[in-house]
Protein backbone atom coordinates (compact mmCIF):
# COMPACT_ATOMS: atom_id res chain seq x y z
CA UNK A 1 0.00 0.00 0.00
CA UNK A 2 1.07 3.50 0.90
CA UNK A 3 0.98 7.30 0.81
CA UNK A 4 -2.19 8.66 -0.19
CA UNK A 5 -1.38 12.02 0.11
CA UNK A 6 1.58 13.95 -0.90
CA UNK A 7 3.59 15.95 1.48
CA UNK A 8 3.07 19.79 1.83
CA UNK A 9 6.91 20.62 2.46
CA UNK A 10 8.74 18.89 -0.37
CA UNK A 11 12.00 19.62 1.45
CA UNK A 12 11.57 16.96 3.52
CA UNK A 13 11.93 14.19 0.58
CA UNK A 14 15.36 13.68 1.05
CA UNK A 15 15.51 13.80 4.90
CA UNK A 16 16.67 10.69 6.22
CA UNK A 17 14.03 8.92 8.56
CA UNK A 18 16.34 9.02 11.66
CA UNK A 19 15.84 12.76 11.69
CA UNK A 20 12.02 12.85 10.12
CA UNK A 21 11.81 10.82 13.21
CA UNK A 22 12.67 12.57 15.98
CA UNK A 23 9.63 14.74 15.59
CA UNK A 24 7.43 12.51 15.25
CA UNK A 25 5.16 11.84 18.34
CA UNK A 26 2.38 8.50 17.82
CA UNK A 27 -0.91 7.91 20.38
CA UNK A 28 -2.05 4.96 21.37
CA UNK A 29 -5.14 3.75 23.26
CA UNK A 30 -8.36 2.31 24.44
CA UNK A 31 -11.27 1.95 22.46
CA UNK A 32 -14.36 3.74 24.16
CA UNK A 33 -15.57 1.20 25.76
CA UNK A 34 -12.96 0.05 27.66
CA UNK A 35 -11.86 3.59 28.91
CA UNK A 36 -12.86 4.06 32.63
CA UNK A 37 -14.58 7.08 32.87
CA UNK A 38 -15.29 10.85 31.36
CA UNK A 39 -14.36 10.88 27.93
CA UNK A 40 -14.01 15.07 28.27
CA UNK A 41 -11.25 14.46 30.90
CA UNK A 42 -9.36 12.09 28.78
CA UNK A 43 -9.60 14.68 25.84
CA UNK A 44 -8.12 17.66 28.76
CA UNK A 45 -5.34 15.06 28.85
CA UNK A 46 -4.63 14.34 25.88
CA UNK A 47 -4.77 17.82 24.49
CA UNK A 48 -2.37 19.02 27.24
CA UNK A 49 0.39 16.44 26.42
CA UNK A 50 -0.11 16.95 23.02
CA UNK A 51 0.77 20.85 23.56
CA UNK A 52 3.54 19.53 25.60
CA UNK A 53 5.21 17.44 23.02
CA UNK A 54 3.95 20.93 20.32
CA UNK A 55 6.31 22.76 23.37
CA UNK A 56 9.20 20.37 22.55
CA UNK A 57 9.68 20.63 19.29
CA UNK A 58 7.43 17.91 17.76
CA UNK A 59 6.10 18.34 14.61
CA UNK A 60 4.19 15.64 13.12
CA UNK A 61 1.71 13.29 15.06
CA UNK A 62 0.69 9.89 13.63
CA UNK A 63 -2.41 7.99 14.45
CA UNK A 64 -3.75 4.55 14.42
CA UNK A 65 -7.02 5.89 13.39
CA UNK A 66 -9.03 3.30 15.42
CA UNK A 67 -12.23 4.48 17.70
CA UNK A 68 -11.94 6.42 20.63
CA UNK A 69 -7.93 7.80 21.73
CA UNK A 70 -6.88 7.66 18.10
CA UNK A 71 -9.55 9.98 16.59
CA UNK A 72 -9.47 12.13 19.59
CA UNK A 73 -5.95 13.00 19.60
CA UNK A 74 -6.31 13.38 15.73
CA UNK A 75 -9.42 16.08 16.37
CA UNK A 76 -7.10 18.00 18.92
CA UNK A 77 -4.14 17.45 16.21
CA UNK A 78 -6.11 18.97 13.43
CA UNK A 79 -7.75 22.17 15.78
CA UNK A 80 -4.60 22.73 16.86
CA UNK A 81 -2.76 23.16 13.23
CA UNK A 82 -5.43 25.34 12.56
CA UNK A 83 -3.04 27.80 14.39
CA UNK A 84 0.23 26.30 14.06
CA UNK A 85 0.44 25.52 10.28
CA UNK A 86 3.79 23.47 10.58
CA UNK A 87 2.10 20.90 12.66
CA UNK A 88 1.23 17.56 10.51
CA UNK A 89 -1.28 14.61 11.14
CA UNK A 90 -0.59 10.75 9.65
CA UNK A 91 -2.96 8.55 9.72
CA UNK A 92 -1.77 4.94 9.81
CA UNK A 93 -4.37 2.55 8.78
CA UNK A 94 -3.70 -1.18 9.83
CA UNK A 95 -5.98 -2.66 6.75
CA UNK A 96 -8.17 -0.63 4.10
CA UNK A 97 -11.97 -0.88 5.24
CA UNK A 98 -11.23 -1.11 9.00
CA UNK A 99 -14.17 1.03 9.76
CA UNK A 100 -16.90 -0.49 7.75
CA UNK A 101 -18.40 -2.42 10.27
CA UNK A 102 -18.13 0.73 13.13
CA UNK A 103 -21.40 2.01 13.79
CA UNK A 104 -22.28 5.21 11.70
CA UNK A 105 -21.28 8.11 13.69
CA UNK A 106 -17.90 6.67 14.29
CA UNK A 107 -17.66 5.93 10.63
CA UNK A 108 -18.12 9.42 9.53
CA UNK A 109 -15.79 10.76 12.49
CA UNK A 110 -12.93 8.29 11.15
CA UNK A 111 -13.82 9.48 7.51
CA UNK A 112 -13.79 13.20 8.17
CA UNK A 113 -10.12 12.80 9.89
CA UNK A 114 -8.81 10.97 7.01
CA UNK A 115 -10.05 13.38 4.45
CA UNK A 116 -7.83 16.42 6.78
CA UNK A 117 -4.67 14.67 7.28
CA UNK A 118 -1.77 15.37 5.72
CA UNK A 119 -0.77 11.43 5.09
CA UNK A 120 -2.36 8.35 5.04
CA UNK A 121 -0.81 5.44 5.56
CA UNK A 122 -2.26 1.98 4.59
CA UNK A 123 -0.41 -1.01 5.45
CA UNK A 124 -2.14 -3.48 4.34
CA UNK A 125 -5.07 -3.79 1.60
CA UNK A 126 -6.96 -6.84 3.85
CA UNK A 127 -7.41 -7.35 6.95
CA UNK A 128 -5.06 -10.21 9.14
CA UNK A 129 -4.93 -11.09 12.88
CA UNK A 130 -2.00 -9.21 12.87
CA UNK A 131 -3.03 -6.21 11.38
CA UNK A 132 -3.07 -4.53 14.07
CA UNK A 133 0.04 -5.05 15.86
CA UNK A 134 1.95 -4.32 12.80
CA UNK A 135 0.49 -1.23 12.87
CA UNK A 136 1.08 -0.47 16.50
CA UNK A 137 4.50 -1.68 16.01
CA UNK A 138 5.00 0.93 12.65
CA UNK A 139 3.37 3.90 15.14
CA UNK A 140 6.43 2.98 17.45
CA UNK A 141 9.08 2.61 15.07
CA UNK A 142 8.48 5.79 13.11
CA UNK A 143 7.67 7.70 16.13
CA UNK A 144 10.49 9.38 18.96
CA UNK A 145 7.68 9.74 21.61
CA UNK A 146 4.42 7.79 22.33
CA UNK A 147 1.31 9.48 24.02
CA UNK A 148 -0.90 6.88 25.59
CA UNK A 149 -3.99 6.94 27.43
CA UNK A 150 -4.02 3.61 29.63
CA UNK A 151 -5.47 1.60 32.40
CA UNK A 152 -5.61 -2.67 31.02
CA UNK A 153 -2.69 -3.92 30.27
CA UNK A 154 -3.81 -6.74 28.81
CA UNK A 155 -4.47 -4.73 25.88
CA UNK A 156 -3.01 -3.52 22.70
CA UNK A 157 -2.49 -0.23 23.88
CA UNK A 158 -0.75 -2.37 26.85
CA UNK A 159 1.44 -4.46 24.24
CA UNK A 160 2.51 -0.60 22.31
CA UNK A 161 3.69 0.60 25.53
CA UNK A 162 5.71 -2.67 26.16
CA UNK A 163 7.06 -2.49 22.98
CA UNK A 164 7.50 1.07 22.83
CA UNK A 165 10.09 0.63 26.30
CA UNK A 166 11.74 -2.32 24.25
CA UNK A 167 12.65 0.13 21.44
CA UNK A 168 13.68 2.58 24.00
CA UNK A 169 10.89 5.38 22.75
CA UNK A 170 9.91 7.85 25.84
CA UNK A 171 6.07 7.26 27.00
CA UNK A 172 3.83 9.72 27.81
CA UNK A 173 1.15 7.68 30.11
CA UNK A 174 -2.27 9.19 30.65
CA UNK A 175 -3.42 6.30 33.47
CA UNK A 176 -7.20 6.40 33.04
CA UNK A 177 -7.79 5.97 36.71
CA UNK A 178 -5.36 8.83 38.09
CA UNK A 179 -7.18 11.22 36.16
CA UNK A 180 -10.27 10.77 38.30
CA UNK A 181 -8.47 11.49 41.23
CA UNK A 182 -6.95 14.55 40.29
CA UNK A 183 -10.78 16.45 39.60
Amino acid sequence: MGWFKKSRNKDLKNVPESVKRQYRCAFTGHRPEKVIGSEGRIIVELRREIEKAIADGYKVFLTGMSRGVDLWAADIVLELRRYNKDLRLVCVIPFEGMEERWPADWKKHYDLVRRQADFVWVLSDRYSKDAYQKRNQWLVDHSSRLIAVFNDSSSGTGNTIRYAHEMGVPTHIIEVPDIWRQF
